[in-house]
């Protein structure tokens, strides 16, 4: 199971870290990812990681204002979300996948294991 937190409402041009705690077991041999979902609109990939390939995979629109992390055990992940804007709003889930292929890395409906998600606000 996957357990989403630190969402909240920020202003544009704060920081925040959403977290991600794994029960259950190690993830570190899986393929973890941020996506997000704001009203009306698809879940869209925000970042993440292929397996334990320690090289992180970015949407463009949060290249070099986000950062995805993981811990060593492979029980948490994170997303440092640096100078936010409005358009960030959205709710945002953890996701995760043992079994998937690189080029699915984006792909939400590859994923088999999900948080509940977290609302982030971003005030202008």
């Amino acid at each position: 199971q996957l357990q989403a937190s630190g969402g909240g409402l920020v202003q544009a041009g704060s920081s925040l870290r959403l977290s991600c705690a794994a029960s259950g077991g190690s993830l570190s041999s899986y393929s973890l990812a941020w996506f997000r979902q704001a009203p009306g609109k698809e879940r869209e990939f925000v970042a993440g990681y292929f397996r334990n390939n320690r090289a992180a995979i970015y949407t463009d629109s949060v290249k070099g204002r986000f950062t995805i992390s993981r811990d060593n055990a492979g029980n948490m992940m994170y997303l440092q979300m640096n100078s936010p804007k409005p358009e960030d709003t959205a709710v945002y889930y953890c996701a995760a996948d043992r079994g998937l292929i690189y080029s699915s890395i984006r792909n939400a409906q590859q994923y088999d294991y999900w948080g509940q998600g977290a609302q982030v606000t971003v005030s202008s």
